[in-house]
């Protein structure tokens, strides 16, 4: 029987898997059937084990996903321009550890901003820093720093992400100081980080984007080349989910 001072010495050392693992054994008497190495490392197994998870769940938390998704739910099928062998070799996050990048382009609706998601889901689950930003919000952000003091910090905190997601590229033309303010991320993630980059634009139509032409060299540049693309094609799958839906209406 577990005696109160151990369990108050564990909860004070906030050894909660330790804790939980004690006490399962101490319920059930198969576990009088171990040796005291094997029950020991049940212990340190188990508090390693929710350790990892806390450390997980935090990474998706501070990540602040637009969406809940998963590689395992994407729906790959060749219609919409997903590899399947690309998607499951992206999965293994080996271009994280490489610092690339993912372009993903396709009309709205087609489900860009989940296959991003998934792939920064996957990358929490694998252990790196990962954050999820609309390139409106971050450009906005941007400039409150520039205001308020807080500009070096943000950029600083921004580059030791392991990975950046930036949805909704090109949805406004980048003015001459907010291409500059970006150009900085790009340039402190060059070679040293990933980033996932999302847009309805296709590639070849960015540099009009970008009001000051010699910064929008430098971008792509640092952007386009060496990167994993992935062009997404079919319907909005929001007009399906319509579709559906109405079909459900008539049915009824």
């Amino acid at each position: 029987m577990l005696t109160s001072p151990t369990i108050e010495k564990l909860r004070e050392l906030k050894l909660t898997g330790m804790l939980k693992a004690l006490e399962e054994q101490n319920a059930s008497k198969s576990y009088n059937k171990l040796s005291f190495d094997e029950r020991l490392g049940y212990l340190v197994d188990n508090e390693k084990l929710t350790r990892d998870n806390k450390k997980t769940a935090s990474r998706i938390h501070k990540a602040k996903l637009k969406q809940q998704a998963c590689i395992e739910d994407i729906d790959i099928k060749p219609q919409r321009g997903l590899d399947r062998s690309m998607i499951l070799s992206l999965a293994k996050c080996q271009w994280i550890k490489e610092h690339h990048d993912i372009i993903i382009t396709g009309l709205t609706g087609v489900g860009k901003t989940y296959i991003a998601c998934a792939l920064a889901h996957r990358a929490c689950l694998e252990g790196y820093k990962t954050m999820y930003k609309r390139l409106p919000r971050l450009i906005e952000e941007l400039s409150i720093a520039r205001a308020d003091g807080t500009y070096p910090k943000l950029l600083e905190r921004i580059s030791k992400l392991d990975l950046l997601v930036i949805d909704d590229w090109g949805l406004f033309k980048l003015e001459s100081q907010q291409a500059r303010d970006f150009l900085e991320i790009v340039e402190d993630r060059y070679e040293l980080r990933s980033t996932i980059i999302s847009s309805q634009v296709p590639v070849k139509e960015w540099h009009q984007l970008i009001e000051n032409s010699t910064v929008a060299d430098a971008i792509l540049d640092r952007l386009v080349h060496g990167t994993y693309r992935i062009q997404m094609k079919g319907e909005s799958l929001r007009k399906n989910k319509i579709k559906t839906k109405d079909m459900k209406k008539e049915d009824e």
